[in-house]
């Protein structure tokens, strides 16, 4: 018989590697990544399956791609006597909405960057916990609705009250990186509504982090999911 959850219960998987040159430590990578608890049903052990990838591919990318840096930032260090550097990644998670059998999160990491301020990469994920896999954005939206239009109408709108009180800053010629930067994939699910998020530097300097934007159910046509939860789990 199939098991339909109303909520699902997880806890933090955690793991670690350190990368040396010549026997020296130059980068630690940090991840906690969901564990459902218990595995007990097909839906738990697939989105298990899905962070425990999630977990070893970033594991990776630091391996191929910042272990080369951090080993060449070493190495001029070295050449030039100063002091050594050492690089730390992480990669955390923060469950957001857990009711009403659906179930969202955001999975972010940061890393180290040569010049300027760590890099913020964040990816939502919003599951159905009844059919077993991720909800497409649109589906939260009336048949034919101009939902990307109306979303994007928002952000603008945030973005000029923001800046009208000096709240954040953003680039020139935001409004056109507005529409390139959207993905339609980066939202997630919370008590007060849909948040959705533009990746770090699209429209604004480093100091503002992701810029997100939140729409209330019943705007636009947004349907809640259910009704507001009044406790969550959260990790980070």
């Amino acid at each position: 018989m199939r098991v339909s959850l109303a909520e699902l219960h997880t806890e933090p998987f955690t793991a670690e590697r350190e990368w040396t040159v010549e026997g020296v430590p130059v980068l630690t990578a940090a991840v906690s990544v969901p564990r459902p608890e218990p595995l007990a049903d097909a839906v738990s052990r697939r989105i298990h399956r899905y962070y425990q990838a999630q977990c070893r591919a970033y594991l990776r990318y630091c391996e191929r791609c910042l272990l080369p840096q951090a080993e060449a930032e070493y190495r001029a260090a070295l050449a030039a006597s100063s002091p050594l550097p050492f690089f730390r990644a992480e990669l955390g998670y923060r469950v957001t909405y857990n009711e009403g059998g659906f179930w969202s999160l955001y999975t972010q990491s940061r890393e180290p960057a040569l010049a300027g301020p760590p890099l913020l990469t964040r990816r939502g994920d919003t599951w159905d916990l009844t059919a077993g896999y991720p909800v497409p954005l649109a589906d939260f939206f009336p048949p034919r609705s101009p939902w990307k239009r109306r979303l994007r109408e928002l952000a603008v709108a945030e973005i000029q009250r923001r800046e009208q009180a000096g709240a954040a800053r953003y680039r020139e010629g935001w409004r056109k990186s507005l529409r390139r930067s959207f993905n339609a994939q980066n939202y997630y699910l919370t008590a007060e509504g849909l948040v959705f998020f533009f990746p770090m530097y699209a429209l604004a300097p480093p100091a503002e982090g992701i810029p997100a934007f939140t729409l209330p159910y019943g705007s636009q046509g947004l349907r809640a999911p259910a009704p507001p939860p009044t406790v969550h789990s959260q990790h980070s």
